[in-house]
């Protein structure tokens, strides 16, 4: 399940593509298929780092990839170990929500990009994640777990401040926000119970299948209840500009 759009990203044969909190590698995966490009990954959960890892040697295996080079490492997104302008594009999914020093982190994915090249950032939208938070309390108190709530223009000028030009936005998995509200009304880790399991049943369905139906759907309504806001920008010519 991609929330990054990959059309809108100008992936080229020699490219390196930074997944900064690349969890299990699922858009490391997607870049990885692309021809001739080299992909980073840094999770600080060392499980998630390993699952990347072996999801990028099966691919390998298989031949579905586009033949450039793969590298999974655990690491913290506030402290990355990479020269300044190391790749061409960096994609952080997801990750800044869980951030205390949420600004050292924006600053890091901004200082190792390309001068002109791609970043995206997406996190949970405002109003599903608020909901989220009204209906369990455990929700965002667990360890690890997600610190704060961002709106839209709050993120942007916080990544612009550091050194990038909002170009675009998005929205992504709209029907994926009930799935989190039946959580959070029967207990977030509560995965047993039967509208969880139910709706998750659909999910699962939904992406295998990919029916007209619901993606024309989850269009339709990723304007109103979409569960991730994603930000396409682009780094200054001249850092911190």
């Amino acid at each position: 399940m991609l929330t990054v759009d990959f059309r809108k990203l100008d992936l080229r044969p020699g490219m390196k593509v930074l997944d900064a909190g690349c969890g299990g590698g699922r858009h490391l995966s997607e870049a990885f298929r692309a021809q001739g490009v080299s992909v980073v990954g840094i999770d600080l959960n060392r499980d998630d780092a390993l699952k990347a890892h072996n999801t990028t040697k099966i691919m390998r295996h298989h031949g579905e990839d586009g033949g450039g080079g793969a590298l999974v490492m655990v690491s913290d997104v506030t402290r990355l170990p990479f020269a300044d302008a190391s790749f061409d594009i960096v994609i952080c999914s997801e990750v800044l929500e869980h951030i205390p020093d949420h600004r050292q982190a924006a600053s890091e994915i901004v200082r190792v990009l390309k001068p002109g090249r791609s970043l995206v950032v997406s996190v949970p939208r405002y109003l599903p994640e608020r909901i989220c938070w009204a209906l369990s309390e455990a929700y965002h108190n667990e360890e690890g777990g997600h610190i704060r709530i961002y709106r839209k223009k709050e993120l942007i000028a916080m990544l612009e401040a550091a050194g990038t030009r909002c170009v675009d936005t998005g929205w992504a998995h709209s029907l994926h926000s009930p799935y989190w509200w039946i959580k959070c009304m029967v207990g977030h880790k509560n995965d047993d119970a039967l509208p969880v399991k139910l709706y998750h049943k659909f999910l699962v369905w939904d992406i295998m299948r990919k029916p007209l139906l619901t993606r024309t759907l989850d269009r339709m309504l990723n304007p109103l209840i979409a569960k991730s806001v994603v930000l396409y920008l682009k780094k200054g010519d001249h850092y911190g500009t």
